[in-house]
């Protein structure tokens, strides 16, 4: 089930920016991730815990905003 949200266009660029700034972050995290696991023992590293945590994070949050993106989207084609 699908939330209702409303913005205006503006609004909808404003979020499809944010979203495309979040995606332009994956490399960092990615980039992060391999240098803690290069630091030795992953059950102890916890430069590396943090770092996966941020990608989660991370990817939640543009999956939340490719939800309301496409939601809104759709709202506009109609």
């Amino acid at each position: 089930m699908s939330e209702i949200h409303y913005v205006t266009a503006e609004g909808l660029d404003k979020l499809k920016a944010e979203l495309a700034q979040l995606i332009a972050q994956r490399p960092v995290i990615s980039k992060q991730i391999a240098e803690a696991r290069d630091k030795g023992e992953l059950s102890e590293n916890a430069e590396y815990d943090a770092a996966k945590e941020a990608q989660g994070l991370l990817e939640l949050k543009i999956s939340k905003l490719e939800n309301i993106i496409n939601d809104l989207d759709e709202s506009f084609s109609e």
